[in-house]
């Protein structure tokens, strides 16, 4: 048996993970260009790092929401389709290593996926993603480079931008630190620094998805959240998470190869 390329094609990403005998061999990610640029792109790059030819795949493993727009196999390999909501299920479960969880893909937006011994549910999702920080970083700090955007947000204040607990009440609010977010972008400064901007534009969407993963598992025993795509690898993305864990009754992961999860989970689904 060849190597399996998962390919998920998404909506600004195009991420490829590559399985041989059910390990990772390696990995990429292509940002720019149209579709059929993302897509052979990416495989392209692929052979190319792990210097191998088209003869040595087995089967190619397409999903996200651009997977609809190729019909056919690709370069005249074996190629499934894989429903995206099952991808992200079957993908998250894997490299966290649990039987049950809801699995949250971070990536232009946001989708929550029930996963576990029933099958894949989509539970909802929000148009509040990695598509949003971009947008926004591009209107507010005429930036839209991630890494750019993450040196700026390390030297932020957030108190220059985000009206915070402690500043509406001195009483104690049982499981909110005063340092928690009352309203985002809701004490604006008119000295705000770009920094303090781009850390406020981090926790607008970061805590979004955040509380959106924490009510997503409100009326479900399963607490664990598996937290996928691109975004989570922003290092910001993790400190949030853990403090709105220590806010709530969940669990966060974030398992290594996050952002390929999907990808990953297309090849192991039922094909």
């Amino acid at each position: 048996m060849g190597i399996i390329m998962g390919i998920d094609i998404g909506g600004s990403t195009t991420k490829l993970a590559g399985i041989y005998e059910g390990k990772m061999i390696g990995s990429v990610k292509v940002e720019a260009g149209d579709r059929e640029t993302l897509l052979f792109g990416a495989i392209g790059k692929f052979l190319y790092q792990q210097g191998i030819g088209l003869n040595e795949l087995s089967g190619i493993c397409l999903t996200g929401v651009g997977a609809s727009f190729f019909s056919g196999d690709i370069l005249g390999i074996k190629t499934h389709r894989i429903g995206e909501f099952e991808a992200i299920g079957r993908g998250g479960l894997k490299l966290s290593g649990l039987s049950e969880a809801i699995v949250a893909s971070v990536g232009t937006g946001t989708a929550f996926i029930r996963a576990g011994k029933d099958g894949y549910r989509h539970l909802g999702g929000s148009g509040v993603g990695g598509g949003t920080l971009l947008g926004l970083s591009s209107l507010l700090l005429d930036e839209d480079e991630i890494p750019r955007i993450i040196l700026l947000a390390e030297k932020g204040e957030i108190g220059n931008v985000d009206m915070l607990i402690k500043a509406v009440t001195n009483q104690e609010i049982p499981a909110l630190p005063n340092s928690a977010t009352a309203a985002n972008f809701g004490a604006l400064k008119r000295y705000a620094s770009k920094s303090d901007l781009a850390i406020g534009i981090f926790n607008l969407v970061f805590q979004t998805v955040g509380m959106l993963s924490v009510f997503s598992c409100l009326n479900d025993s399963v607490k664990d959240i598996v937290l996928t795509g691109t975004v989570t690898e922003i290092p910001q993305f993790g400190d949030t998470m853990r403090q709105i864990s220590d806010m709530s009754a969940v669990r966060f992961h974030i398992p290594e190869n996050a952002a390929f999860a999907t990808a990953i989970g297309a090849v192991h689904s039922d094909i």
